[in-house]
C-alpha cells in the first residue's frame, strides 16, 4: 500500500467533516474502503495542529473520546470542538451519536 496516497486520501475526508460534528478513525478507514482506524490515527498523527487548513480535532475514537487524551496534547482538539459548540466531557465528545458524521453514508 503507498502511505502517501493512504494519507492523501485520509486528509480528504476529513477535509469534509462539518463544522460541530465528529467522525471516527475506523469510519474514515471504512469510508475508503481500504486501511484501518490505526492506519488512519498514523496519519492524522502527522497533521501540525497548527494546521488550520485541517480540521483533525474532528477525528476521535469509536467511543467518542479525544484522542490523545487531553493530558497528552489533546487539551487543543478539546478547545477547537468547544470553539464548534461540541461538548466536551471528561475527554469525551457529549451526544456523540447525535453528532456523528458518518463519511460512508454523507460522502456517497
Amino acid at each position: 500500500m503507498d502511505t502517501r496516497q493512504f494519507n492523501d486520501d485520509v486528509f480528504q475526508v476529513v477535509e469534509l467533516i462539518p463544522t460541530g460534528r465528529v467522525t471516527s478513525y475506523g469510519a474514515i478507514a471504512k469510508a475508503l474502503g481500504y486501511g484501518t482506524a490505526r492506519m488512519v490515527g498514523h496519519a492524522m498523527g502527522m497533521i501540525d495542529h497548527d494546521n488550520k487548513t485541517l480540521p483533525a480535532h474532528r477525528v476521535v475514537n469509536s467511543s467518542g473520546h479525544i484522542s490523545p487524551p487531553e493530558n497528552s496534547g489533546g487539551k487543543w482538539r478539546i478547545q477547537m470542538l468547544e470553539q464548534e459548540g461540541v461538548v466536551v466531557r471528561n475527554g469525551k465528545v457529549a451526544q456523540f451519536k447525535g453528532l456523528f458524521w458518518d463519511p460512508k453514508i454523507e460522502i456517497e
